[in-house]
């Protein structure tokens, strides 16, 4: 019976923490601009995976302009593909 009550253990909080780092990191691979969006409707912008930092306790996001948002990996919900910015051309 010691086998059933590792299973009906549950996970502690800093077991989930850490499989949603590892899933979060899993997909910043690439150079495509990407939107994490968090468990109360936020939407953030990332140009590029190199403007995210997954640490031990928290996901740190820089926007274009360097500022930070400092987020706790438990909410983020998604992270999907983003579009390119659109640049303007010069006119001649």
């Amino acid at each position: 019976m010691p086998l059933l009550k590792n299973l009906d253990r549950g996970l502690g909080s800093w077991d989930k923490k850490c499989m949603n780092r590892e899933t979060i990191r899993k997909q910043l691979v690439g150079e495509r601009p990407l939107t994490i969006h968090t468990s109360d409707g936020k939407e953030f912008p990332v140009p590029h995976p190199e403007f995210v930092l997954v640490g031990r306790h928290n996901i740190v996001i820089e926007d274009e302009k360097g500022l930070l948002d400092i987020i706790d990996p438990l909410h983020v919900v998604s992270i999907r593909p983003g579009s390119r910015r659109k640049t303007h051309k010069l006119a001649a």
